[in-house]
């Protein structure tokens, strides 16, 4: 364990940032009061941090992708007063080793690694808020494991249904609303190909040509880039960065695989963790998982409350969706 400053400092200086006027719908930033690398087999090191009051509940956040990694600013969607804030990259992204390593990286190697963390940690149970590809996770991990999940945060809902997958990667889905990004998309790849472009896609980024590893990684994020946000915010760059690389490889890897789960079981399964009460945050104009899968989640989770953010796509940083997940964060803090 790499103990980045005392507990006790982490905890005093967490409240003294929290005591001020908050102009953010985020908490004040923090640093982490402890921070490592688990060694959960298979040759993958998995990164780990916690943060805000060591004596807290406990509150795991899952990022999404899968490969995208965490952020600092995700430490500060909970109450550093209240919360001992974990956070972790998965197998192959972020700061976890081996980089953008598919081997031994299925969902049911994120479930295990998710109880070996906390068994780590110690902890009995937890909070566990995730989005997008984090809300698959959350829920494959609630529904294996409901003992350790006092409540659930999702945003952005994915299932990780072939109807998902399609509505981003084939054509007629949210194509249909960003064609000349579509165009870019798909005319990176021959038109013989065309018919299943996540093979395609995956093919070159778990291919030797290194150049074409490389294109492929930033033309995949650049799509997915470009649909997060009500407001396009997406720059496109000259090369792809590590995070790309990671992001674009692991995303075909577990789609064209299926996310390693039988399809519909997240929804199906849904009567396992029907006693978590939980919060859905969804945006009404999110086109990177639209509001159709969060409505049918919600309808089969009676415990759990759905809220349509009316002005937002899909990105945690929209104003909209920081909000809500911070108001629900702080809604279950009595669990």
């Amino acid at each position: 364990m790499e103990a980045q400053k005392s507990a006790q400092e982490s905890a005093q200086g967490s409240a003294k940032e929290s005591a001020g006027p908050r102009t953010s719908p985020l908490y004040p930033a923090l640093e982490p009061f402890a921070s490592g690398h688990l060694d959960v087999g298979d040759g993958h090191q998995i990164y780990w941090e916690t943060s805000g009051n060591p004596q807290g509940r406990p509150a795991l956040f899952l990022h999404g992708g899968p490969g995208g990694g965490c952020q600092s600013d995700h430490r500060r969607l909970f109450d550093p007063r209240t919360y001992m804030i974990v956070l972790f990259d998965q197998r192959g992204c972020g700061r976890s080793t081996p980089h953008s390593q598919l081997q031994a990286n299925t969902t049911q190697h994120l479930i295990d690694d998710i109880e070996r963390l906390r068994a780590m940690l110690k902890v009995r149970d937890w909070l566990v808020l995730g989005g997008s590809w984090g809300a698959a996770l959350a829920l494959a991990y609630a529904q294996q494991h409901s003992q350790r999940v006092r409540g659930l945060i999702l945003r952005g809902v994915f299932a990780a249904r072939q109807c998902e997958i399609d509505w981003l990667y084939a054509e007629g889905g949210a194509s249909a609303l960003f064609p000349e990004s579509w165009d870019r998309f798909a005319s990176a790849i021959p038109a013989s190909e065309r018919d299943d472009l996540v093979a395609a896609y995956h093919r070159r980024l778990t291919g030797a040509d290194i150049g074409a590893r490389m294109d492929c990684a930033r033309t995949w994020c650049a799509w997915e880039g470009e649909l997060l946000t009500l407001r396009p915010r997406w720059r496109r760059s000259g090369s792809a960065s590590q995070s790309e690389i990671a992001l674009a490889r692991i995303e075909a890897h577990y789609f064209v695989n299926q996310s390693f789960i039988e399809e519909g079981q997240l929804l199906t399964n849904t009567p396992m963790m029907a006693h978590i009460p939980g919060v859905i945050v969804q945006g009404r104009y999110d086109v990177v998982t639209p509001a159709r899968t969060a409505h049918a989640l919600h309808k089969l989770w009676p415990a759990s409350q759905l809220r349509i953010v009316p002005d937002a796509g899909h990105a945690t940083n929209e104003p909209g969706i920081c909000a809500a997940l911070v108001s629900a964060s702080d809604e279950l803090r009595p669990l």
